[in-house]
């Protein structure tokens, strides 16, 4: 799996395109070629998958049961607007106006790798879901990651 990462300061151009970052567009799968998927983010961001990454998720999402009301609601605003991109040879791609209003994309946007899947942020925006506190940040850390107990040093 290739893994996505890192945070970049990017710039929309005045038709609308936003070139990803060449470490971002290096680390895209090979299976995936230049086809990304677009969608909107459950926070106000827009979310791009290599396309292998989207049929994962794809298939969990259209997986649900189409004759339960409450997976149909899911599955009408999960799929609402997602669009299928081809990235040019220079890695860039037009940021559909729904998606940018969506995300409140104007002239510059954060671009953060999260390992299988990219974020895109108004920069304002992207500072507002940032975790301030470090003791917080520390505290998640051991809810999520400390689990395990620390193997005892041996001498």
């Amino acid at each position: 799996m290739n893994f996505l990462s890192g945070e970049y300061e990017c710039k929309i151009d005045p038709k609308g395109r936003l070139v990803l970052p060449a470490k971002i567009k290096a680390n895209l799968p090979e299976a995936s070629g230049n086809h990304v998927v677009l969608m909107r983010g459950f926070e106000p961001c827009l979310v791009l998958y290599p396309k292998a990454e989207w049929k994962v998720i794809y298939d969990k999402v259209a997986g649900l049961n189409e004759f339960n009301e409450e997976y149909r609601h899911f599955q009408r605003n999960f799929f609402r607007g997602n669009t299928e991109i081809e990235l040019d040879g220079a890695g860039r791609f037009i940021v559909p106006k729904s998606m940018g209003r969506f995300a409140n994309l104007e002239k510059e946007a954060i671009v953060v790798g999260l390992g299988n899947r990219v974020e895109i942020w108004n920069p304002d925006s992207y500072e507002e879901f940032l975790i301030k506190d470090q003791q917080s940040f520390s505290q998640l850390a051991q809810k999520f990651l400390g689990d395990k107990p620390a193997e005892e040093p041996t001498i």
